[in-house]
């Protein structure tokens, strides 16, 4: 591996302000800001909008789109899928 060729790769903590949590990992993402961590040690601090803790995916609060619903209203908007020339 060449010397100076690669980032500042070092323990940064990621913190989700909406859902209250934070969790401590490598990055090469740096801030201004610090925190202290639950073993006593000082690690730069980046807060983010979303987590896995508040996305909704994650959290089971995701919509489910109801394509038999929207099929059926498109078909009862714009008729069947014969049109008028249709055989039948």
């Amino acid at each position: 591996m060449q010397q100076d060729k690669h980032p500042d790769y070092h323990q940064v903590v990621f913190r989700d302000r909406s859902a209250g949590y934070a969790f401590l990992t490598r990055s090469t993402a740096t801030s201004e800001q610090t925190i202290e961590w639950d073993d006593g040690e000082t690690y730069p601090v980046v807060d983010v909008e979303i987590s896995s803790e508040s996305h909704p995916f994650y959290t089971g609060k995701a919509r489910t789109v109801d394509t038999e619903g929207r099929v059926a209203r498109f078909e009862r908007r714009y008729g069947s899928a014969a049109g008028p020339d249709a055989e039948g």
